[in-house]
């Protein structure tokens, strides 16, 4: 968990019992004003009526093949995870809103439509991306090296956080940029709107959290510049 000025925001693992707790625990004590969800409307009407957003064939047209495979391929490892610690995948964010009805918060949503970032990622993923996929697939397979060990039931240190993005970024550099950079842009658009009049809890997911907070204050200082230019 992280604060800056009138914003809190919590890094989840989206299967982790810490997380469902840290987030109930956090919204009761600090009582924010807004609550931030990284979600849209579609995945929270689907997490609400206890089934994830079904992504049929017709829609490849849309999305693309490659970003219709991604979504596939992202939802039945987040499930089959889900299944061995006993969480529903999003269940943290489902948490987030309801302990924030009952303590009368204001609900956001503040990701992109997951349909925008899939067509993204069809667009955007290359071959040399997709070789490596399968490079790092291969490695993980038959690599005697000692692999690291995760705790599905908590949410990764920052460092592991941090050292496992900037290997995606370095392998995955386009599809990083869409997952990553690109809705940190577009979260924190939003949070530095609702924060120039409320107190804001976010909830996204842990690989935003440090991102998030930075591109927030890019767009202060940016805002800024601009301010005091158009004084001069």
């Amino acid at each position: 968990m992280d604060r800056y000025k009138n914003l809190i925001v919590i890094g989840t693992s989206h299967i982790s019992k810490e997380s469902v707790s840290e987030v109930r625990n956090t919204i009761n004590k600090e009582k924010p004003e807004v609550v931030a969800l990284e979600l849209d409307k579609g995945r929270l009407q689907g997490l609400l009526e206890g089934k994830k957003t079904e992504l049929g064939f017709h829609e490849i047209k849309i999305l693309g093949v490659n970003g219709w495979l991604f979504a596939k391929l992202g939802e039945y490892a987040e499930r089959k995870l889900g299944q061995s610690v006993g969480v529903k995948p999003g269940t943290e964010m489902l948490e987030g809103f309801k302990v924030a009805k009952e303590n009368n918060c204001r609900i956001a949503l503040i990701d992109k439509d997951i349909r925008i970032t899939l067509k993204k990622i069809s667009e955007n993923f290359t071959w040399k991306e997709k070789f490596n996929v399968v490079l790092d697939i291969i490695k993980n397979i038959f690599s005697k090296k000692r692999r690291i060990k995760f705790d599905l039931n908590k949410v990764p240190e920052k460092e592991l956080i941090k050292n496992l993005l900037d290997l995606a970024k370095k392998n995955y550099p386009n599809l990083y940029r869409v997952l990553v950079t690109d809705r940190n842009k577009f979260m924190a658009r939003k949070l530095i709107t609702l924060m120039q009049e409320h107190s804001v809890l976010a909830v996204v997911g842990a690989g935003h959290e440090k991102g998030l907070i930075e591109e927030i204050k890019k767009l202060e200082k940016s805002e800024f510049v601009a301010n005091h230019a158009a004084l001069l």
